[in-house]
């Protein structure tokens, strides 16, 4: 599966524009995550724990976006985006979201 942020995929002919594919997943905080969030918060500098939350979440998006677009007979995604929105107090989620196509 090709996935792009473009609208295009050099050397490749869209021949179909199915739909659009998506992908989504909902995190929460985690109480040990945050006791050592607060301690950082109060020296400042990242957050690594929330860092590597967040990738894993985008991680397990991309993933269900791809999924999605098998299920949808796609070759490709194109214009791939990210969104991110709170779900309710410490719980996001994440969302990617694109073009699914059939290439030639």
């Amino acid at each position: 599966m090709i996935i792009t942020t473009t609208d295009f995929i050099p050397g490749r002919e869209i021949i179909e524009v199915i739909d659009i594919a998506r992908g989504s997943t909902v995190r929460a905080r985690h109480i040990g995550r945050d006791i050592f969030a607060g301690l950082k918060n109060l020296i400042g500098g990242e957050i690594h724990e929330y860092t590597k939350l967040m990738a894993e979440a985008r991680e397990q998006a991309i993933n269900r976006l791809i999924a999605d677009a098998e299920e949808l007979d796609a070759d490709a995604v194109i214009n791939v985006r990210f969104t991110t929105a709170g779900i309710m107090n410490m719980a996001s989620e994440i969302l990617a979201y694109g073009t699914a196509v059939r290439l030639r």
